[in-house]
């Protein structure tokens, strides 16, 4: 648990980086102008709305869920295990969603890098 700790802080901290650094892309944005012309939306048709519908949840639970998954790892190291065990029940699912839509939505949007 600690070393998937460690990667999620390596991972976060590159994904902040890459974002201060790379700009801003826009799903269907084909042709890299920065903007959705009418045709590149009706190339994408609604997988549009379903990257909108998977980011919006994404990007609040990503907020939300990480002081639960520090202080749950917290009453891990401390030996507050009954504790540890209750927070976790909910934590997990959580973090688990959030790391798979992340992955969802990287692979939606990756062809939109310019």
């Amino acid at each position: 648990m600690l070393i998937a700790m460690v990667l999620s802080i390596l991972f976060l901290v590159s994904y902040i980086c890459h974002h201060l650094f790379a700009g801003e892309t826009r799903f269907g944005d084909s042709n890299h102008d920065g903007i959705v012309s009418d045709a590149e939306k009706a190339d994408v048709g609604s997988m549009r709305m379903l990257y909108y519908i998977i980011l919006g949840t994404h990007i609040p639970l990503a907020g939300i869920i990480l002081p639960f998954i520090l202080f749950s790892a917290y009453r891990a190291l401390i030996g507050e295990y009954n504790t540890h065990k209750k927070l976790v029940r909910i934590t997990w699912p959580v973090w688990f969603y959030v790391a798979v839509t992340g992955v969802i939505v990287y692979r939606m949007i990756s062809p939109y890098y310019s």
